[in-house]
């Protein structure tokens, strides 16, 4: 046995050293039951989110574009859906999260794994990287999209 310094210490939380605990992520979605990218992109345009939203057989996903407002991007999108809950996955080097999200507050943290199950495949080529959220047909964004064209969207597609 190796004898160790007198000042050696063992943290009491380890969590410090798990590789990518504290990076950026580089890809961030919003899975919502949204059933048509419009009305999302739109929301998220009032919001000044700025997304890039993806018809999905699930629902419309956001890709924020900016990754490091993971956390605000998922409040802002799960306060427009008021009780209707979504999932914020977050990649970083190596490692995905994921997390519930309701009326603009954190909920629970989900099995990654579990989420991905039974995800259509433009969801993990998103998260993966293998595909940009510009290339998927029907692909809506919020970018540019001015106040008016977005509240004209939301009425003539209904709520979101």
């Amino acid at each position: 046995m190796t004898d160790l310094p007198d000042d050696f210490e063992v943290p009491d939380d380890l969590s410090g050293l798990l590789d990518g605990a504290s990076e950026d992520p580089s890809v961030v979605l919003v899975i919502t039951q949204v059933a048509a990218p419009a009305p999302l992109a739109a929301a998220c345009a009032i919001a000044k989110v700025e997304v890039d939203v993806v018809p999905t057989p699930i629902g419309a996903i956001a890709s924020l574009r900016d990754p490091k407002a993971a956390s605000d991007g998922a409040a802002a999108i799960s306060k427009l859906l008021r009780t209707i809950p979504v999932i914020l996955l977050e990649r970083r080097e190596g490692q995905i999260t994921a997390s519930r999200w309701t009326a603009g507050e954190r909920g629970d943290d989900l099995p990654a794994g579990l989420v991905l199950s039974d995800a259509p495949p433009v969801l993990e080529d998103l998260l993966l990287g293998s595909v940009q959220a510009g290339d998927v047909e029907g692909m809506v964004t919020s970018v540019g999209m001015s106040r008016w064209q977005a509240m004209r969207t939301i009425a003539r597609r209904g709520q979101v």
